[in-house]
C-alpha cells in the first residue's frame, strides 16, 4: 500500500510517501524563520503558514516519490495532539484528498509517529521495547508490545525536556530554536562546572519534572549574570547534563522494571548529541539494545506519520470524514478516533 502522510501539528508543514519498501519521499517545510523573532511558536502564525505551504509540500512529496496522486492508496494525517489551528489545516487537507479520490483515511497520534520513527531506518527494533519520547512538547516513557499496543510508564508533570532547553536558551539570550544552540555550545563546556538539581531522580518514580531546574538556572543567572565565552559553554554543558542525566536514568530504570532489554529513543530532543552518546553508553553498559532514529527523523516529519498510518491502514483501520482534532490525547487510547473539534 502506497500511503501519503501529512504532518502539521506544530510549526513544520510536512508530507511524505511511504510504501512497503520504505520511505519514497520526505518533505519538510520549516517555519523557524517565522517564529525566531518571538523566541517560540506563535499558533496563529503557524496555522496561517500551514495554509500557504501544505499544497506545495504535498505536491513536492508526490513528485519526489515519482508518482501522481492517482497512485496513492491511502492517506494518513496527524490529528492529535498539537496546536488545534495547525492540526485542522492538515486534517482538512487530508480529508479533502480522501473524499475526492475515494481513498481510505486514518488519523495518527503524533506521539505514535515519533515512537515508530526508528522503524524508518534499517533494522527495525523488535517488540517489546521501552520508548522514551522526548520533544519540545512531550516527555514520556512507554512500553510498546506491538503496533498500537502502548502503555504509559512515566511522563512529565510540568515542562517537557525540549521546553526546558528552549526556555533556558531564551533566558540566556541565545537564538531560537534554543535546544540546538545549547547542544552546540555544550560540546566545548564542562558538564560539572555548575551543579544543577536532578528533578525527581531519587524518588523512585518514572515521572519527570524540569520546572525546578529552570528555576535553578534563573537563580544562577540572577546571582552571577550571563557569562560569555568559556563560562557560557560551561553553563550550557552543566544545564544540559542535568536534563540528560534524568532522561537516561529514568529510561534505564523503566527498562529494568519492565523486564525489557530494548530501548527506543525518539522525538526532537533525541537529536541532542549528549543524550545520544549517554544512552548508547549506558545501554551498552547494562546489556541493553538502544535504537535511535536518524537525526532527520527525530524532529517532526511526515514519514513517521505515513509509516504509523500505513500500519493501521493495512490492519483495516479507517476513519470517516468526521475525523476531528484534539490538542491533548492519550497515546494509550490512540486506536480510537479523537473527538471532533
Amino acid at each position: 500500500m502506497i500511503v501519503l502522510g501529512i504532518e502539521s501539528s506544530c510549526d513544520e508543514t510536512a508530507a511524505a510517501v511511504v510504501d512497503g519498501g520504505g520511505v519514497r519521499s520526505d518533505v519538510v517545510s520549516s517555519q523557524v524563520d517565522l517564529h525566531a523573532r518571538w523566541g517560540g511558536v506563535v499558533p496563529e502564525i503557524a496555522s496561517r503558514a500551514h495554509l500557504d505551504r501544505i499544497g506545495p509540500v504535498v505536491r513536492q512529496a508526490l513528485r519526489e516519490a515519482g508518482i501522481g496522486l492517482g497512485s496513492v492508496e491511502g492517506v494518513a494525517v496527524t490529528c492529535a495532539p498539537g496546536l488545534v489551528g495547525s492540526l485542522l489545516v492538515g486534517v482538512s487537507y487530508a480529508k479533502s484528498l480522501a473524499f475526492v479520490r475515494g481513498l481510505p483515511l486514518v488519523g495518527v497520534h503524533h506521539l505514535e509517529g515519533h515512537l515508530l520513527a526508528p522503524f524508518l531506518s534499517g533494522g527495525a527494533p523488535e517488540f517489546p521495547f521501552v520508548a522514551l519520547v522526548v520533544s519540545g512538547g512531550h516527555t514520556a516513557l512507554y512500553r510498546a508490545d506491538g503496533f498500537g499496543e502502548y502503555r504509559t510508564l512515566g511522563e512529565t508533570r510540568d515542562d517537557a525536556a525540549g521546553e526546558a532547553f528552549d526556555k533556558a536558551a531564551k533566558l540566556l539570550g541565545l537564538p531560537y530554536p534554543g535546544g540546538v544552540v545549547i547542544d552546540r555550545l555544550a560540546r566545548g563546556g564542562d558538564p560539572a562546572a555548575v551543579r544543577f538539581p536532578r528533578g525527581m531522580v531519587g524518588k523512585g518514580g518514572l515521572d519527570f519534572s524540569f520546572s525546578g531546574l529552570k528555576t535553578a538556572l534563573l537563580q544562577h543567572v540572577r546571582t552571577h549574570g550571563i557569562p560569555e565565552g568559556q563560562g557560557l559553554a560551561d553553563l550550557c554543558a552543566s544545564y544540559q547534563e542535568a536534563i540528560v542525566d534524568v532522561l537516561a536514568r529514568k529510561t534505564l530504570k523503566a527498562a529494568e522494571r519492565a523486564g525489557v532489554g530494548r530501548i527506543v529513543l525518539s522525538g526532537g530532543v533525541a537529536a541532542n548529541s549528549r543524550l545520544r552518546e549517554r544512552m548508547g553508553r549506558d545501554g551498552e553498559r547494562h546489556g541493553l539494545s538502544v535504537r535511535l532514529p536518524e537525526g532527520r527523523h527525530c524532529t517532526d516529519n511526515a514519514a513517521m506519520i505515513a509509516y504509523a498510518g500505513r500500519q493501521r491502514l493495512v490492519g483495516g483501520e479507517r476513519h470517516g470524514l468526521d475525523l476531528g482534532v484534539a490538542s491533548t490525547s492519550s497515546l494509550e487510547r490512540s486506536i480510537a478516533p479523537p473527538p471532533v473539534a
